[in-house]
C-alpha cells in the first residue's frame, strides 16, 4: 500500500463527499485507502459514506473524540508506507499523491511535507508558519493582531515566505498533513493531550527535534474550504479551546513560567471572546412573531 489518506470528519456532510469523490476521481497510478474516523456526526455523514462510499475504511464513533485522538485511531489502521493526514473540507484538482510521493521518496529524512492549499476562488492561502514563541502568542491572545503586527509576529507568520518555491520550513497546517508512517508511528502520532488545535504543531515540533525535515512543496495544489467544522462552535468555545493548546504547548516546549503566563493572559482572551459572542448576537437581525 503507497498511501493511507486519514480524514476525520463531523458534521460536513457535503463536504466530506466533494472530498471523497475528488480523491477516487482524480487519483491514479498509486494504491491507496482512505480511513474516515466519523466524530459523532447528526448530518447523516456516516450513512452518506456507507451508501456512496463502500471502499473506504468507516469508523464511526458514538461520541467526538477531537481531532488527534480520532487521527490516531485512524493511524493504527492505516497500512500504507505514507500517510495523508486531510481534512474533510478539501477537495483535489488533480493528480496530487504521487508527485508527493515521489518528492518523499528523494530524502528518508522528509518525515513530513505539504503542498500549496488554495481557496475555491483560486487566491493563495497561506499554510505555513515558524515555530510560536510567547511574544507572538501574547499578541495574538490579546487580539493585538488584528490591529498592527510587529517583526515577532511577521516572524511567526511567515510573512515573508515565498510560497513559489519548494523549501524546508518549521510549520505546516494540519489540515494537510503528508508523512511517512513509520515516522509518524514510532512518534505515536499526534499527541492526545490536545483535543483540539495545536496538535499539529506540536508534532511538527517533535519532529524537527528528532532531527528530521519538513518541506514545502509548490509542485501541486488543494482546494481547501477552511474551518468548516469549526464555523459550528461559538467564540468563546473555540477560544477554550485554543488557549487549552496553546497552555498544552508552552508547558510541554518551554516549561511552567512561560505557561502560567500564558494562562494569566488566556484569561484576557476569554473575556474578549465572550464580548465578541455577546456582540455577535445582538447584531442579528430578531425574527417577527
Amino acid at each position: 500500500m503507497d498511501l493511507s489518506i486519514i480524514i476525520v470528519s463531523w458534521n460536513v456532510k457535503e463536504l466530506l463527499e466533494k472530498c471523497l469523490k475528488s480523491i477516487y476521481e482524480k487519483t491514479q497510478g498509486i494504491e491507496f485507502e482512505v480511513v474516515l474516523i466519523d466524530n459523532a456526526s447528526k448530518d447523516g455523514s456516516a450513512q452518506m459514506v456507507l451508501t456512496k462510499f463502500p471502499q473506504v475504511i468507516l469508523i464511526a464513533s458514538n461520541e467526538n473524540l477531537g481531532f488527534a485522538k480520532a487521527n490516531n485511531l485512524a493511524l493504527e489502521q492505516a497500512s500504507g508506507k505514507y500517510v495523508l493526514f486531510m481534512n474533510p473540507d478539501m477537495e483535489l484538482i488533480e493528480n496530487s499523491f504521487p508527485k508527493l510521493i515521489e518528492l518523499m521518496d528523494k530524502d528518508p529524512k522528509i518525515a513530513l511535507s505539504t503542498c500549496q492549499l488554495i481557496y475555491p476562488d483560486g487566491s493563495k492561502q497561506n499554510n505555513v508558519k515558524n515555530n510560536p514563541r510567547l511574544c507572538d502568542q501574547l499578541l495574538i491572545l490579546l487580539k493585538l493582531h488584528h490591529f498592527f503586527q510587529p517583526q515577532c509576529l511577521k516572524r511567526y507568520l511567515a510573512k515573508d515566505f515565498d510560497y513559489a518555491k519548494e523549501q524546508e520550513v518549521k510549520q505546516i497546517m494540519g489540515a494537510f498533513m503528508f508523512g511517512r508512517a513509520d515516522i509518524i508511528k514510532e512518534m505515536e502520532g499526534f499527541d492526545i493531550d490536545y483535543f483540539l488545535w495545536w496538535e499539529d504543531l506540536d508534532l511538527c515540533k517533535r519532529v524537527q527535534d528528532a532531527g528530521y525535515k519538513i518541506i514545502y512543496t509548490p509542485i501541486t495544489k488543494v482546494i481547501h474550504y477552511e474551518a468548516k467544522s469549526f464555523e459550528q462552535q461559538q467564540s468563546l468555545e473555540k477560544q477554550i479551546r485554543f488557549n487549552r493548546g496553546m497552555r498544552l504547548y508552552f508547558r510541554k516546549h518551554f516549561g511552567l513560567l512561560v505557561y502560567w503566563l500564558i494562562g494569566l493572559f488566556g484569561f484576557i482572551s476569554l473575556g474578549l471572546a465572550w464580548l465578541s459572542q455577546i456582540l455577535k448576537i445582538k447584531s442579528k437581525p430578531q425574527s417577527k412573531i
